[in-house]
């Protein structure tokens, strides 16, 4: 990270103790030089970060805009997502007793936000706050399908398809092809794209306007996996995440 942004970042933070501020106090609560604080509280006002309040030409003060406002609503959404489905999810981890877990799209990548082990003696195990590429793995893809065909084909355009198992996606026709099946399907299935010896299975969590905001998976060893198995898990995964549709607001058309 720049050493500028830090610094931008520490501005900001003055605003948690004291909600308008001038550039003495800004300087002196940051720590900074007056003439840097001036500097960078300029770039925050030109970024709509910072509201700069002029009662004089002596008596100038700072305070965030409602743009930020907007940063903490996103948030809060995310969060009030997490608390309506893990109920749901720890349900879901009792009734099969597999890895389940929740992720979220963050720029060109896939982020595990919450993840729940199987009690199985040989079992998979996935962090949270992995990430992983969005063209491997089931979550990942079907996180990729809810973008648009032109945000599809720039995403294509300026990604290197690498391989990580021998099963992963490396061509950007496939790609598209099997984003359409996830379209058309609803879900998503890997077999070893992400991870070697793995199955995964995915449905998408809704906001109550629609929108794709998270996908639910559930992850198996390979050697666990027949088709009986993995229909089992999708009904199991597909009631799960309508019940999750229901409490946040969204209706299936």
């Amino acid at each position: 990270m720049s050493k500028s942004l830090v610094k931008a970042i520490k501005v900001l933070d003055c605003f948690i103790l004291k909600p308008e501020m001038t550039i003495n106090e800004l300087a002196e609560t940051a720590n900074m030089p007056k003439t840097t604080v001036f500097r960078l509280a300029a770039s925050l006002e030109e970024a709509g970060l910072l509201v700069k309040k002029r009662k004089s030409s002596h008596d100038v003060t700072y305070r965030m805009s409602l743009k930020m406002l907007t940063y903490s609503k996103h948030v809060s959404e995310q969060l009030k997502y997490n608390e309506i489905a893990l109920p749901h999810i720890k349900r879901l981890n009792e009734e099969i007793d597999e890895l389940v877990h929740v992720s979220i799209m963050e720029g060109d990548e896939a982020v595990y936000v919450e993840t729940i082990d199987s009690s199985k003696p040989v079992r998979l195990v996935v962090k949270v706050g992995k990430r992983a590429p969005l063209y491997a793995g089931s979550a990942p893809k079907l996180l990729l399908s809810s973008k648009s065909d032109e945000e599809l084909d720039a995403y294509l355009e300026n990604t290197e398809l690498k391989k990580l198992t021998k099963n992963t996606l490396d061509n950007k026709e496939r790609v598209k092809e099997e984003v359409k099946k996830i379209r058309k399907k609803g879900y998503s299935i890997s077999y070893s794209e992400n991870f070697k010896g793995t199955v995964g299975l995915s449905y998408p969590i809704y906001d109550h306007e629609g929108n794709s905001v998270a996908a639910l998976g559930v992850s198996i060893p390979v050697i666990d996996h027949t088709k009986e198995r993995e229909e089992f898990l999708l009904n199991k995964l597909e009631k799960t995440v309508k019940d999750i549709w229901k409490e946040l607001g969204y209706t299936q058309t």
